[in-house]
């Protein structure tokens, strides 16, 4: 399914701002489609035309996005990143908004895997100042500073890695070792 982890919101969201992209590069792949593989990519392209619609029937704010987001049509939206076509794409440009974040805030070196997981778990904000904090500071401010009380409350790692150099350094380690699994090496060896 991909590493990266979106709110329902993130679905709708994304929908809203780049689903004429996401639509012309499921068009081109209808385009590209024959025999009893077209028929129902011509159906799931129809599906995401209205769902881009729904999506940008409303201001282009994250509280609108999070009403859409607790709906049943929201709920069909956020499934799209399940989806072998549209799914990688909201992944992928997720992971894109943050680092675009980061560089429009004047973080010029590249993020860690790490890193850019902070930015998806907590908001690219609040990641963000996570990640630019210098490594003293690491060592001593608590990850709860960073999260919603609910969102901390059910995240085990980082109550038992409890700050932020900690919960950096757990999660490089859990992101090398799991990036020898073998479904990693066989997509990596995919591109």
């Amino acid at each position: 399914m991909g590493y990266n982890q979106l709110l329902t919101t993130n679905s709708v969201e994304l929908l809203a701002e780049q689903g004429h992209e996401f639509i012309r590069a499921l068009s081109d792949k209808v385009a590209r489609a024959s025999g009893p593989a077209r028929q129902p990519l011509e159906h799931k392209l129809a599906v995401l035309k209205k769902m881009v619609a729904q999506a940008k029937s409303v201001p282009d704010t994250w509280s609108e996005h999070e009403k859409i987001g607790n709906t049943a049509q929201g709920w069909a939206m956020h499934a799209m990143v399940l989806d072998i076509d549209i799914g990688p794409m909201l992944q992928t440009h997720k992971l894109l908004t943050s680092v675009l974040f980061a560089r429009a805030k004047g973080y010029t070196r590249p993020l860690t895997a790490a890193e850019l997981e902070m930015m998806n778990l907590t908001g690219d904000g609040t990641g963000l100042d996570m990640v630019t904090m210098p490594q003293a500071m690491r060592e001593q401010v608590p990850t709860s500073n960073f999260f919603q009380r609910g969102g901390y409350e059910r995240n085990p790692v980082a109550i038992r890695h409890n700050t932020v150099a900690k919960l950096l350094a757990v999660t490089d380690t859990r992101m090398d070792s799991n990036s020898n699994n073998a479904g990693a090496r066989e997509l990596a060896g995919a591109f």
